[in-house]
């Protein structure tokens, strides 16, 4: 039986962590990776730096200096049309297809400090593309499609998907306006949730942690906001092999000039 390791990893900034994805790949070994906040635009991409580490496909999504999506694989990889998800236009979703699984690559607005798009754009901005995300991804069910939907959707949304969920209740990426409104997203195509699927509901997953904490892995105040979907056809592939299919990557967390997040990966057995 064939395989297919994918990981998603929010590396903010790949300029200056290229070299962090470099020891990553080595010891993940994963196919492809999805990375997200690259914060660069198409030309100014490390493209010789992953050719270096055996990823010679490089699809990119950039822009000057913030947001940006870019996918790299070992593999032949087709590029194909975006998606019109964005109100603002910016730099946060692509797809590709390798080996006849289409894999999507989503950096979902962060949405501010104050949960209420009354008052904050950026809010308002979440759930605009939120909502346009629903509308997409019913559009598409109906062609029963093999996708493997994973990014930085910046939100976490079950209760163990965050270190206290009552004092995050009201905190941005866990109020109920926004897990609400990904429920639908994912609800939409019939997603399965796979770290869910896989760890069940009891267990506490922490992808995030913020910069604040000196001692991180102490406080473990983190947040489960990078996440990775499959559709109905590909729920053997990526149920089958049990929880060891799936793997948040936390120790890269302690490496020297660290991004915030963790990278996960989700081995596919096709």
């Amino acid at each position: 039986m064939s395989g297919l390791t994918i990981a998603t990893w929010n590396i903010n900034s790949v300029r200056l962590r290229a070299p962090l994805v470099a020891n990553f790949a080595e010891q993940a070994d994963p196919d492809v990776i999805c990375l997200q906040e690259i914060k660069c635009q198409e030309d100014q991409f490390p493209y010789k730096a992953f050719a270096q580490m055996g990823y010679p496909h490089v699809h990119v999504t950039g822009q000057k200096g913030m947001h940006g999506v870019a996918t790299v694989s070992r593999l032949p990889m087709e590029t194909l049309d975006g998606q019109e998800i964005c109100s603002r236009l910016e730099a946060r979703a692509q797809r590709v297809r390798v080996q006849g699984i289409e894999i999507q690559n989503y950096y979902i607005p962060a949405g501010g400090d104050e949960p209420d798009p009354e008052i904050n754009p950026r809010f308002a901005h979440k759930l605009d593309f939120l909502e346009k995300l629903e509308a997409y991804f019913a559009r598409r069910s109906r062609e029963d499609p093999d996708i493997v939907a994973v990014g930085d959707f910046n939100i976490a949304p079950h209760e163990n998907d965050v270190w206290s969920h009552k004092q995050l209740l009201k905190v941005v990426s866990h109020t109920p306006v926004e897990t609400e409104g990904l429920e639908r997203v994912r609800a939409a195509a019939d997603f399965i949730d796979v770290a869910r699927a896989l760890a069940g509901e009891d267990e506490k997953i922490f992808t995030w942690w913020s910069y604040r904490n000196r001692d991180w892995r102490k406080s473990n105040r983190g947040r489960r906001l990078d996440h990775i979907w499959v559709t109905p056809p590909l729920r053997a592939a990526a149920l089958s092999a049990g929880r060891s299919a799936f793997t948040v990557w936390d120790h890269t967390r302690d490496w020297e000039k660290p991004s915030d997040h963790a990278p996960v990966t989700l081995r596919l057995h096709l």
